[in-house]
């Protein structure tokens, strides 16, 4: 994976991170702000490692 690529995703997990503390921190910590917060980060995150983690070591 190119240093590009890895300073992307870095960058899209800082504000990924950062919506979760202030959605955590403004709405409280309750089961539906955790849901939310792990949904968002499945659908984020998952696509981004079947196509840059998996592949990476095949190439």
């Amino acid at each position: 994976m190119s240093t590009s690529k890895i300073i992307g995703i870095a960058i899209l997990f800082l504000v990924w991170l950062w919506l979760v503390w202030s959605l955590l921190s403004l709405g409280g910590v309750n089961l539906k702000n955790i849901l939310i917060s792990v949904m968002a980060g499945i659908i984020i995150f998952v696509p981004l490692y079947k196509k840059y983690g998996k592949n990476a070591g095949n190439k």
